[in-house]
């Protein structure tokens, strides 16, 4: 009687193991670009880029000219259309197609210059407390050309990064040239204008979701734009703080769906 029960018991469990294993393989794959902010690089999202990996999803996560493992091409040079061509030409040279394609902070002027370029390879895209441009704008035009105004921290024809000291060890911000901040995005392609898009903001714990409404101009435009806002506890570096926490953040706001522009604004 034993044995006929510990076969039993071994043939139901080797059952419900097949049946979850049946049931993670049809759980949806997707592939993930990830495009970072200003100063940092494709390092800063490597712990939430493996346990997007981790849940069996493909990610690139892209590094910008000049900045990161790519610090020696870094030059005056270098604009925002630079990096956005950094960001097409990886989608475009990988043959990607279907992508959720994701950007923080400064990648929000990045992401939305490669939305306007190749819309037709995105599924989704997500602003990770990221900047919001309309159409003809610089970052420096969004947060009311703040930077020229603190010459301490732009010289040279770049911002600096004085949190950083001469031998700190890789992986570290580096120093950007200001034509990433007053070169204006292209953003009119009406089918880029209709991809679904979600908002998320980083809300430390010192502050409200509410707070950070009223004062946040991204975020006042992606309401305007009918874009799902989500909000995400933590500070502006949140994927360093939680990495676990923002991949599922963005695994979930995959299914999001943009609301009518005009139903929005009511």
């Amino acid at each position: 009687m034993h044995l006929i029960r510990l076969i039993a018991f071994l043939f139901a469990s080797t059952w419900f193991a097949s049946i979850a294993a049946r049931a993670a393989d049809t759980t949806e794959k997707l592939t993930f670009v990830l495009v970072h902010g200003a100063t940092a690089g494709g390092w800063e999202w490597k712990r939430t880029g493996e346990c997007l990996t981790a849940d069996g999803h493909t990610v690139y996560r892209a590094t910008l000219t000049g900045l990161g493992e790519r610090m020696h091409l870094n030059s005056t040079d270098v604009d925002l259309q630079t990096h956005i061509n950094d960001v097409v030409n990886l989608i475009l040279f990988e043959d990607l197609h279907d992508i959720v394609l994701t950007g923080h902070s400064y990648g929000g002027m990045v992401i939305t210059g490669v939305m306007d370029r190749i819309p037709e390879r995105i599924r989704h895209v997500v602003y990770l407390d990221a900047a919001v441009p309309d159409d003809g704008e610089s970052i420096w035009d969004l947060f009311g050309d703040r930077g020229p105004r603190d010459p301490a921290r732009f010289v040279d024809g770049f911002m600096q990064v004085p949190w950083v000291k001469p031998g700190d060890k890789p992986p570290h911000s580096v120093k950007q040239s200001i034509k990433c901040f007053n070169q204006p995005v292209s953003y009119k392609n009406p089918a880029a204008l209709a991809l679904p898009v979600t908002y998320v903001a980083f809300v430390p714990k010192d502050k409200s979701a509410e707070e950070r409404a009223k004062t946040d101009k991204s975020w006042q435009r992606a309401v305007a734009r009918g874009w799902t806002i989500r909000t995400f506890p933590g500070g502006h570096v949140a994927q360093q703080e939680d990495p676990r926490g923002v991949a599922t953040l963005i695994e979930a706001s995959v299914h999001d769906k943009n609301t009518p522009a005009a139903a929005a604004a009511n």
